[in-house]
């Protein structure tokens, strides 16, 4: 029994740290205010670290799986859930600050800096584009928003536990010193992110890169400022599991070039010929020679494919020909290819393409393949090229001065192209119309996406104009791709394409009969996939805006 006064047993040390090292003041080898000074710049770092891991994946996930509300929503509401339970769970390791520390940093390096690479494999490999949430893509996604928010939540008690060690003071003025240095590197690594290892150093690479910084910045923290606190068995554990986080990452960013390469062919086939990040969005060329079909993707969607590409301008452009085409504006089109279908019809006198991807508009102009089928429409002295965001440029734009208005841009289920398809976008493209002018929009497919398709519909007549809506379908039948492309790309590739024409008066879709015969496209098959489209129709949908969009 013992007695009421008798002192309690002594506490057996952590086996992670030096005798009595947990309990009391922190043995430094630098003064108190120097070693308080090194761990606030830490905390800075590993921060800076953090929120690139979370923009990486917002990024990444925008990039892959498009709609950048929702991944943005995800990774970041999973992120901040995950830090609080991070943060719960640290409370076991508080006696053991410096090595839990040093532990967690070390995974949070090796999980955030390959979180860019796994995500992007399981995207090229699976190929899942989309589907329930139970998709490769998604859940890798909703994995690693998990494992880095637990990880950096942890971060915080640790450290205020590592700074009290070193000099006690009030709960308060601890905390304030803490959130200053977290909050100011997380300034700095969001600026870092879009300005720096975007542009300098790519997606992967950048994130790699990060990994390798918190790992030094990590290890070298505890393993420099508290190894006096760590048993021998510790500080080795902590220096082995550092250097082969390290290795990992420096492997993977000597691979980084092949693994792309390899990545690409599992998504586009083995006929890549140009890959490029154009600062706005990734751009893929694939075939083209050989008497293979040119297909284009951007950011790892099918826009054209040189099988069907005919048959989607020449619906594009030719209905909207019939009547005045002396002056034609081309919104997105950076292409070329509907600007081919423009100058095939006698009496144009000007083409303006607003395009906001300078290089597209190059490859277009440069590339053989690319060029040969716009058939090189971009050198034609009746055409001139806008470098600008379309929604800006109308504003701007001289009202009633185009007979034609063209909008060929990326579809309206992508969040960065939701203004673009919105009552305000198409009162701007009503007020550049001149009188009895006509506009026509490509509105995505029909049979996949029919509430897409008519919202659209009805967001043009939301701006003041009356619309006809119509589509022209795939010649292929089974798979949406040949023989020649992936099961990913045959997965996403679109079997129907859906069409608005509008004007201030009823317009008809059909065909100018003094114009150029289309090559795919008749009257036939023109008025068949008005039917078509109709059949599809959902009544009563709201109109999509800039402050409620509906896409």
């Amino acid at each position: 029994m013992i007695e009421p006064h008798a002192p309690a047993p002594p506490r057996s040390p952590a086996p992670w740290s030096a005798p009595g090292g947990p309990d009391g003041p922190a043995r430094l080898p630098v003064r108190p205010g120097t070693g308080r000074f090194f761990v606030l710049a830490g905390a800075f770092v590993c921060a800076a670290c953090g929120l690139v891991y979370e923009l990486e994946l917002v990024a990444l996930a925008s990039y892959l799986m498009g709609d950048s509300v929702t991944q943005a929503s995800v990774v970041l509401s999973v992120m901040v859930f995950a830090m609080g339970i991070g943060s719960l769970a640290a409370k076991r390791l508080r006696r053991l600050a410096a090595a839990g520390f040093g532990a967690v940093e070390a995974t949070l390096a090796l999980v955030g800096g390959c979180s860019a690479m796994a995500l992007y494999a399981v995207f090229a490999w699976t190929g899942d584009w989309g589907g329930m949430w139970a998709s490769g893509p998604r859940c890798m996604l909703v994995v690693f928003s998990l494992a880095i928010g637990l990880l950096i939540g942890a971060e915080v008690p640790l450290l205020m536990e590592l700074i009290q060690r070193i000099r006690r003071q009030d709960a308060g003025g601890a905390v304030a010193d803490l959130f200053a240095a977290d909050y100011v590197g997380a300034l700095v690594g969001g600026l870092a992110f879009p300005f720096l290892l975007l542009p300098f150093l790519g997606q992967l690479t950048g994130t790699l890169l990060t990994g390798a910084v918190n790992t030094v910045v990590g290890g070298a923290l505890v393993l420099g400022l508290f190894r006096r606190d760590l048993t021998r068995r510790a500080r080795w554990l902590l220096l082995i599991g550092n250097g082969l986080v390290l290795a990992v990452l420096a492997s993977a960013a000597v691979l980084v070039d092949d693994f792309e390469r390899a990545a690409r062919q599992a998504m586009y086939g083995e006929d890549v010929r140009v890959a490029l990040q154009t600062g706005v969005k990734e751009v893929v060329l694939a075939g083209g020679t050989d008497g293979r079909p040119l297909d284009i993707y951007f950011d790892g969607r099918l826009r054209v494919s040189g099988r069907d590409e005919p048959r989607v301008h020449e619906a594009l452009v030719h209905p909207a020909m019939t009547g005045p085409h002396a002056r034609v504006l081309i919104l997105g089109g950076g292409d070329g290819l509907a600007v081919r279908e423009v100058l095939r019809h006698s009496g144009v006198d000007r083409v303006d393409v607003v395009e906001l991807d300078a290089e597209v508009v190059r490859l277009a102009r440069t590339d053989p393949a690319l060029s040969a089928l716009n058939e090189h429409a971009f050198g034609d002295p009746r055409v001139r090229v806008t470098t600008a965001d379309a929604f800006g440029w109308l504003r701007g734009a001289n009202p009633a001065t185009y007979d034609v208005v063209v909008s060929d841009l990326p579809d309206p289920g992508i969040t960065a192209s939701t203004k673009l398809y919105s009552q305000e976008f198409y009162g701007l493209a009503r007020r550049v119309l001149a009188p009895g002018g006509r506009l026509v929009v490509h509105a995505g497919p029909v049979a996949a996406g029919p509430r897409v398709y008519w919202t659209v519909e009805a967001t043009v007549r939301a701006a003041g104009l009356r619309t006809a809506p119509y589509g022209t379908g795939s010649r292929r039948t089974g798979s949406a791709a040949g023989p020649g492309h992936t099961a990913a790309e045959r997965s996403r590739a679109p079997r129907d394409w859906g069409f608005v024409l509008a004007a201030r008066t009823d317009p008809r879709p059909r065909l100018d009969p003094d114009g150029p015969r289309p090559g795919v496209l008749t009257e036939a098959s023109l008025a068949a996939g008005e039917r078509a489209a109709r059949r599809t129709r959902i009544a009563g949908l709201p109109a999509s805006t800039l402050v409620h969009p509906r896409y």
